[in-house]
């Protein structure tokens, strides 16, 4: 799988050079999401480093997987939450998913334990804005781009107050957000949504279904970022929605393989990078190449 991981890396870095116009190197703005979120984004942000750019790293004092730099620089600022509480936070909004329950039980539960798990991770970026000394900093620097995961809203709340071009490094947003958000075709006739368990097969009542939830998302989503939205008012000091906030994006890398999805139509600037995130291959011992000799032919 290297040869996959290492293709689709590069492909995520030139997207990126192309849209800030990179001949020598720029400078890059990364506003990331912490936990597994990261864990894919810092390949992408270590291949962009030792390519001879200035990256700089903009995370909260407190997380789970931001550790050394390695060839790029972090600014970190203090956030009110403990290491403690973003961990009792974590293991509700686990729990409550690894629960069998019946449909819609099963959403109204998961959107209690997600909001305020998404609210608890949302108050670093207060943090972040009312840090004035970072902002100054942030602002001095004029990046050329800035790359983000959206699922925190934060980086396109950072990415609009700039401004700055931004490109969306995600696996996917609620109530299918990412494909509103940059007008693509996305038919209730065949695209299953989320928490329906449908496939793209529906018989009418499951389409029936799907139609209920994708209303019901118009509710589920506007009170699930309210606060986001209601700070990034705020912030910019004009009305906006969480579609405002992400519908500038010039690029949206997609980290999971379109082959693996349900078919469906999807936009020019939509780039498919699920290699990405497969672990690097290791070289075979020797046992398997005595194992495998005799049955190689040359």
């Amino acid at each position: 799988m290297a040869p996959v991981l290492l293709l689709r890396s590069q492909y995520a870095a030139l997207f990126l050079f192309m849209m800030a116009g990179f001949l020598e190197g720029g400078k890059v703005l990364v506003v990331p999401m912490d936990g597994s979120h990261w864990l894919s984004m810092r390949q992408l942000v270590e291949n962009l480093s030792q390519r001879g750019h200035q990256v700089v790293v903009v995370m909260p004092e407190i997380s789970w997987q931001m550790g050394t730099a390695l060839g790029y620089t972090m600014q970190m600022y203090p956030v009110s939450y403990t290491k403690e509480e973003l961990d009792a936070a974590l293991q509700e909004f686990v729990d409550t998913r690894l629960i069998a329950q019946p449909f819609p039980l099963n959403i109204i539960s998961k959107y209690i334990t997600g909001v305020s798990f998404f609210n608890l991770l949302f108050s670093h970026c207060k943090s972040l804005f009312n840090n004035k000394e970072l902002l100054q900093y942030l602002k001095q620097s004029d990046f050329d781009i800035l790359l983000t995961d959206p699922i925190s809203v934060c980086g396109t709340i950072v990415a609009n107050y700039f401004p700055v071009p931004f490109v969306l490094f995600m696996r996917g947003l609620p109530c299918s957000l990412h494909y509103h958000a940059s007008q693509c075709p996305n038919p209730l006739s065949y695209i299953p949504r989320l928490f329906t368990e449908n496939s793209d097969y529906m018989s009418f009542s499951q389409k029936l279904k799907n139609v209920w939830v994708d209303f019901l998302e118009l509710f589920y989503c506007d009170s699930f970022y309210s606060e986001a939205v209601s700070f990034a008012t705020e912030i910019l000091q004009r009305k906006v929605t969480v579609l405002d906030l992400l519908n500038s994006a010039s690029i949206l890398l997609l980290r999971f393989d379109f082959v693996l999805e349900y078919p469906r139509p999807v936009m020019p600037n939509m780039v498919f990078i699920g290699g990405i995130s497969c672990a690097g291959r290791k070289a075979l011992s020797e046992v398997c190449f005595v194992f495998l000799s005799p049955h190689i032919k040359h």
